[in-house]
């Protein structure tokens, strides 16, 4: 899935992860095969860096979306592109909740299996009647539903929803029961790395798989990461509470954007929601379809800085990023109301440094620390009166 963005400016995504994760994502996003990309520490690590290239790729593009959710580990994407989390936290904090599940798989070995063509309280009932280790793992759709557990629960489960109408069942490739009890042991661990982690308030709405709901306090996402282990995934309803409705009722201009491998996520939201227009990108073509998609226009108008410098607004100074990169402030660098020089050294964006090219009172900061910057965004906000 990786093979097609190796020459894309955004692959430099790839590099930082792999450092960050002490990991060589690039060999598991153009050449490891399907059983290697199967275990849980190896898929988590390299959806969320692919997830990340792409979004980077659409940012260079000056397209930002407006709000956000992600599925399971794409949740972690979701709260990346929020701001929430930085770039080189968010990869670690992947790594390990991808150690944690794995480790968790191979104490109880478990299976996920989609159930589709009934409602998800059928499923649910189905999974109560089986009598055994199997939960309601994913509410993907209206009418599809994932359960997970012991295998030889989840087959008695599987027959009995056959029995209430269930039109069709297939087995998810996939390392572990997850989002069910089985997960237990990796939210212990989960746990003791969120609690190293800092989580800003996002800057971008993010709607919660856990209830579905979106949360603006950072300090909530270390429940509600933790929490997301052991409880099914509200995706059904996410999508719903991401059109802005309490029925189904979609406003024409709403555009859904997958970033990332595969399109089941698409695929998920046109089930939810017909009359939706919806996208996915995960190959660099599909950029100039989004870029069309939004326009109108066919041709692909990419965001192009030529110059380095700050945009102006009668007394206040908006810094901007040099380049494309995780940016620092300057340790022991000034904080907001603190008066600065021209020059004056406010932080880092990868290698780059970024100084004040006026002088004047630090009103705050527009970029949280670690996070990953497009070139020419706004990162300082100076007032100069």
């Amino acid at each position: 899935m990786g093979s097609p963005w190796v020459d894309h400016p955004s692959w430099e995504v790839v590099e930082e992860a792999s450092v960050a994760a002490d990991r060589d994502v690039g060999h598991l996003l153009t050449e490891a095969g399907e059983a290697e990309l199967t275990e849980t520490r190896n898929a988590q690590v390299a959806t969320f860096t692919f997830s990340l290239l792409v979004l980077d790729a659409v940012e260079r593009l000056g397209i930002e979306p407006t709000r956000l959710a992600g599925h399971s580990v794409g949740e972690y994407t979701a709260l990346a592109a929020s701001g929430a989390l930085g770039f080189e936290e968010s990869v670690r904090l992947v790594a390990e909740r991808g150690e944690a599940m794995q480790a968790a798989a191979d104490a109880s070995p478990g299976v996920m299996t989609v159930v589709a063509g009934c409602p998800a309280d059928t499923v649910d009932i189905a999974c109560r009647l089986a009598d055994g280790e199997v939960w309601v793992a994913n509410f993907n759709g209206p009418e599809e539903t994932v359960i997970a557990g012991h295998p030889e629960s989840v087959e008695r489960a599987v027959e009995v929803a056959m029995e209430m109408g269930a039109k069709r069942t297939f087995a998810v490739r996939v390392g572990g029961a997850f989002h069910t009890p089985f997960m237990a042991p990796a939210r212990d661990r989960l746990r003791k790395m969120l609690a190293t982690v800092t989580i800003h308030d996002p800057d971008t709405p993010v709607v919660a798989n856990v209830d579905s709901r979106f949360h603006h306090r950072g300090e909530d996402w270390k429940v509600l990461l933790s929490a997301q282990l052991c409880s099914p995934i509200r995706w059904y309803q996410s999508v719903l509470r991401l059109a802005g409705l309490d029925d189904v009722h979609l406003d024409p201009e709403t555009c859904f954007v997958e970033l990332g491998p595969g399109d089941s996520l698409r695929s998920m939201i046109a089930a939810t929601l017909p009359s939706a227009t919806t996208l996915t990108i995960s190959t660099p073509g599909d950029l100039d379809v989004l870029v069309g998609a939004l326009t109108g226009d066919d041709a692909l108008h990419a965001y192009a800085l030529d110059h380095q410098g700050e945009l102006l607004y009668v007394s206040e100074r908006v810094v901007i990023s040099p380049v494309a990169g995780v940016f620092e402030p300057a340790p022991g660098g000034p904080g907001p109301g603190e008066r600065i020089e021209v020059g004056t050294r406010l932080g880092t964006v990868g290698q780059d440094e970024v100084l004040a090219g006026f002088g004047g009172r630090l009103e705050g900061w527009l970029a949280h620390p670690g996070e990953r910057v497009q070139a020419g965004q706004p990162i300082v906000w100076l007032h100069t009166a």
